[in-house]
């Protein structure tokens, strides 16, 4: 169970943490509205991963001896979609969505459900969900629902974390704040990504040649 948790949380704030539109309108309304404005717009974008994180899991779970009995296969193919995330991550330039214009005033529930249907928006956040799954393991057949359940709400916890840790850095270090600092955060998230879809790889091929445990980082 801790084991599945600290994936779970893992896996969560690899997913959030990328400077992509909702980074950057977190970002910007904790500048611009102060940190709890920003910290609730992670909320939203934590509730849609959440959601996305439960599709996920109940649609690789329906296929759950497919996924086990071609656990190598997926673990390649999942740490390739790593690698192109963490490469697309890495280029990225965040700069741009922090030079919009000022929002206007916007209330705790409205920076909460603008920031949910952003994130929902975006469907291609599932292949980053298969791929992390895939990598690390997450689903199992020997895993009850609860024991899902608990995975699940391990991602979104993890989504929650690092949205609370990103707005009180932010916060704290607003006279200081600079684009070059999220540009070296998505330079740093996504070379992180690579190296673990290298390990998925490196797992693989130890396994296949030389009969050595996989590895579970």
């Amino acid at each position: 169970m801790i084991e599945l948790i600290g994936k779970g949380l893992l896996i969560g704030i690899l997913v959030s943490a990328p400077m992509g539109p909702i980074g950057m309108l977190v970002i910007r309304r904790t500048l611009n509205k102060g940190r709890w404005h920003g910290f609730v717009t992670g909320l939203g974008a934590a509730l849609s991963d959440i959601l996305y994180a439960a599709v996920t899991s109940m649609a690789m779970g329906m296929v759950v001896s497919f996924v086990e009995s071609n656990h190598d296969y997926l673990q390649v193919i999942g740490s390739l979609v790593l690698a192109g995330f963490g490469y697309y991550i890495y280029r990225s330039n965040p700069v741009k969505g922090l030079r919009k214009q000022q929002e206007n005033k916007l209330s705790f529930t409205q920076d909460f459900i603008s920031a949910f249907l952003l994130t929902l928006s975006n469907v291609l956040i599932v292949l980053l969900y298969i791929g992390l799954f895939a990598r690390f393991g997450f689903v199992r057949a020997d895993y009850s629902v609860a024991k899902a359940l608990v995975g699940v709400a391990a991602v979104g916890f993890g989504a929650v974390l690092w949205w609370f840790v990103v707005t009180y850095i932010v916060a704290k270090l607003r006279r200081w704040f600079n684009i070059r600092g999220i540009w070296l955060m998505n330079r740093i998230v996504g070379t992180i990504i690579i190296i673990l879809s290298l390990f998925g790889l490196l797992s693989v091929f130890l396994s296949a040649y030389f009969h050595l445990p996989t590895l579970s980082i």
